[in-house]
């Protein structure tokens, strides 16, 4: 038995890679040497050619790092790596907890031992040929230790528990596992911008003037309760801009780059916004939250019916039955079933955009935002013809092009009423 769960682990990691190639190449597909027509007016020739670049290079290096990575996975399972490092963690402790945490730390430890160079790569030579890194080698030491430290604590702390909840509650180890979780997510949703992005960046309020003013004064106009506006320092990683919207109830605020501040004007500052306004009057944060606890529940309801079954931990090489292993093979053949739920969750996010960009047209205006999301993607270098099966897939957000079609009807709509 454990020889075909090995072989469906096998056929399940070949399956996936081949569909990332394919998914790639369809992409790749799309591009062209000169400016498409849809293009023009949002790209000039100079820019175009240089976000084609930059998509290649991108995906050539995620094909050498995916390959590296499938190739690694694939030896430690036919020559049963994974089964050798749980004889290793045996020969200091029995406990399972401390075997767990082991196992993992040594898994996790080598993992970004092996990664860091590529990330090196990718960090200060891609990043920096394109003119998006900001990062300086003492930040990126900095965000490397404290990123240990809080996988230490934290992601640590969460596997000694589901263990221990393992040993005492058996069958219902899975219910006690999921509440906490989902407790753990819930704080985190809602404390996440107090107690860790200030472990790496700096957030102060929006100072006082016309920004504030505009924002304010919208936000009273769609009835949304402000009480909290920062600016975060993104520049001092990258110069790409973003801006978020975080928490819950009383603990939520809107969070700018100031990178975003510096690139754009107070219209269409205030039109992303009023996109970010739109997210939470149409209630898409706590509807993405309930999303997310039920497919966790699914996940460890699915853990709690196999994890007690010793073939998996036998086809990861183990010599007995063990939490650690058998959460491991799991995880393995729980691939196809996270790709769907990742698919549909993709989905559900591009419809929550197109309603929170519908949200700022109709409540603010739809083309300082049509200029904002054509100025961020040029500024990203974005690839703006993906194929359709690639953002069927990977894309949380819809495409350029279908987001600005899209508002330029409402805008229409919207005159047509006003006359």
């Amino acid at each position: 038995m454990e020889n075909t769960i090995l072989i469906i682990i096998i056929a399940i990691i070949i399956f996936d890679f081949f569909f990332d190639r394919i998914m790639d190449y369809l992409n790749a597909s799309r591009w062209s040497k000169s400016l498409p027509e849809e293009l023009k007016g949002i790209y000039d020739e100079e820019k175009y050619r240089k976000s084609q670049e930059y998509s290649k290079v991108n995906m050539r290096f995620g094909i050498l790092t995916g390959s590296l990575s499938f190739l690694f996975v694939l030896l430690m399972l036919i020559l049963g790596g994974f089964g050798y490092l749980d004889e290793f963690v045996r020969q200091y402790t029995n406990h399972p907890v401390w075997m767990a945490l082991l196992f993992f730390g040594i898994l996790g430890f080598a993992s970004d031992v092996l990664s860091t160079p590529f990330d090196l790569y990718g960090t200060f030579v891609i990043e920096e040929k394109f003119g998006f890194n900001r990062t300086t080698p003492k930040t990126y030491v900095l965000d490397k230790i404290k990123g240990w430290m809080l996988a230490l604590l934290i992601g640590g702390g969460l596997l000694a528990l589901f263990v221990w909840f393992y040993d005492v509650a058996g069958n219902l180890f899975w219910l006690y596992a999921w509440i906490v979780f989902s407790l753990f997510s819930i704080f985190m949703m809602m404390f996440y911008s107090t107690l860790i992005v200030p472990l790496f960046n700096k957030q102060k309020p929006l100072e006082e003037g016309e920004l504030r003013t505009e924002i304010e004064a919208f936000a009273e106009k769609a009835g949304f309760k402000l009480d909290n506006i920062y600016v975060i320092d993104g520049s001092k990683r990258s110069s790409k801009a973003n801006a978020y919207f975080s928490g819950l109830g009383p603990k939520k605020r809107i969070v700018l780059f100031d990178t975003l501040i510096k690139d754009h004007t107070t219209e269409e500052l205030v039109a992303v916004l009023a996109h970010e306004i739109g997210h939470y009057k149409k209630k898409h944060t706590t509807k993405g939250m309930l999303l997310s606890l039920l497919t966790s529940g699914i996940m460890l309801y699915l853990l709690g019916l196999f994890i007690n079954r010793p073939e998996l931990s036998l086809a990861l090489g183990g010599s007995e039955p063990s939490f650690h292993l058998g959460i491991l093979a799991f995880g393995l053949l729980y691939a196809p079933v996270s790709m769907l739920l990742g698919i549909l969750s993709n989905s559900i996010s591009r419809k929550h955009e197109y309603e929170a960009d519908a949200f700022a047209a109709r409540k603010y205006s739809a083309q300082p935002l049509q200029d904002a999301l054509k100025k961020l993607s040029v500024n990203h270098l974005s690839n703006l013809r993906p194929h359709p099966a690639y953002v069927f897939v990977h894309y949380s957000h819809p495409p350029l092009l279908k987001r600005l079609y899209r508002l330029s009807i409402i805008n229409y709509q919207l005159s047509i009423i006003n006359h």
